[in-house]
């Protein structure tokens, strides 16, 4: 009798252990942070060439100031997104822009700078993460990530939803989808290539997807992709880029 009730608290324990096995999503995110760049995101200036526009990340006064300088032949533009709103200047001077067109470049922007730190903004403050599982790709294992965002900080888009993938290994973000809504709305499927450190943090390029077929959910994309059921769209590929330590003062 003792040892039929040794048996069964040795398999109670051993059934927590494999509970415990299991991280929570902030937990993942927390550790591909880490693995990924952790403070020197933070702490960093980045400077990088996407479709032959030059993107940086600036630490001005102790705050993130995200830019995009845009040159061709009659001007140069330069587009500031910082905490007090966004600015235009076209051959350095101040250009009055309408509320609409001045979110729309914002967001263009911000777009851009949160790809390219991936994943470091998904513990901003709006952002909502749900752990939907782990599952298989290519061989590997993966925690299989919910993303979303609270309407209050979440931006004009907060009501997109994103899905990633980290390595149950390395718990890198190899691949991420997301869903959309303006211009009509659709999906997008991307894997992580190219992968390199510069200054201690990680950048990657992606190949670009898209669902062949109309009104799939984007919770099954991965299951299109590993069906050879996507259609590649574009590369998106970061060049040239450089990270120089910050400084507060």
């Amino acid at each position: 009798m003792n040892r039929v009730f040794t048996i069964l608290i040795l398999i109670g324990l051993l059934g927590c252990q494999e509970d415990k096995k299991i991280p929570s999503a902030q937990e993942i995110v927390d550790k591909s942070i880490q693995v990924s760049g952790g403070k020197k995101y933070g702490n960093s200036n980045i400077e990088f060439d996407f479709r032959k526009i030059h993107y940086s990340s600036e630490l001005e006064n102790g705050q993130k100031v995200l830019k995009r300088r845009i040159e061709n032949d009659t001007a140069v533009i330069l587009d500031v997104k910082s905490p007090s709103g966004f600015e235009r200047y076209i051959n350095d001077s101040l250009v009055v822009l309408a509320d609409t067109t001045s979110n729309k470049y914002a967001n263009s922007v911000n777009s851009v700078h949160y790809f390219a730190y991936l994943p470091y903004g998904l513990n901003d403050r709006a952002v909502q993460k749900r752990l939907l599982g782990k599952v298989d790709l290519n061989g590997k294992s993966y925690y299989k990530i919910q993303v979303t965002f609270k309407e209050d900080g979440g931006g004009d888009d907060f009501d997109d939803v994103y899905i990633y993938w980290f390595n149950a290994d390395t718990f890198k973000p190899d691949y991420l989808a997301y869903e959309f809504h303006v211009n009509g709305g659709g999906q997008r499927f991307r894997e992580a290539y190219n992968e390199r450190y510069v200054g201690d943090i990680r950048f990657v390029d992606y190949k670009n997807y898209k669902p062949k077929l109309e009104n799939t959910t984007i919770f099954n994309i991965d299951s299109l992709y590993l069906n050879n059921q996507l259609e590649l769209l574009s590369n998106i590929a970061l060049e040239n880029v450089q990270v120089n330590q910050g400084s507060y003062n």
